[in-house]
């Protein structure tokens, strides 16, 4: 069984006892959290695709950790002008394993 999930503006192909890491949401270790948003659904090799989204389909995930990326180094420069600009970034994302995709 698989689903294509929306969330933080990105969408992410998942399936049951998978873990992915997406943009950061709200909630602390151990929560269930539920996705309504399934754009497409897989099951028994039939494909029901949402217009736009699935009727009735949610998928169950349990937060596993939140935390920080790797940094990312942005430099800003231009030449013959002696401007240099040097920042760092560390996105914030949420890890979450899958437990169930449910349907009606």
């Amino acid at each position: 069984m698989l689903a294509v999930i929306k969330t933080g503006g990105k969408q992410y192909l998942v399936s049951p006892k998978e873990k992915i890491k997406i943009e950061k949401i709200k909630g602390d270790s151990g929560r269930e959290v539920s996705f309504k948003e399934v754009l497409l659904l897989e099951k028994n090799k039939k494909i029901e695709i949402g217009t736009p989204l699935v009727k009735g389909a949610k998928v169950i995930g349990k937060i596993l950790n939140q935390g920080k990326d790797k940094k990312v180094i942005v430099f800003k420069h231009k030449s013959k002008t002696r401007y240099r600009k040097k920042k760092g970034h560390r996105q914030p994302f949420t890890e979450i394993e899958i437990t169930s995709i449910e349907t009606e």
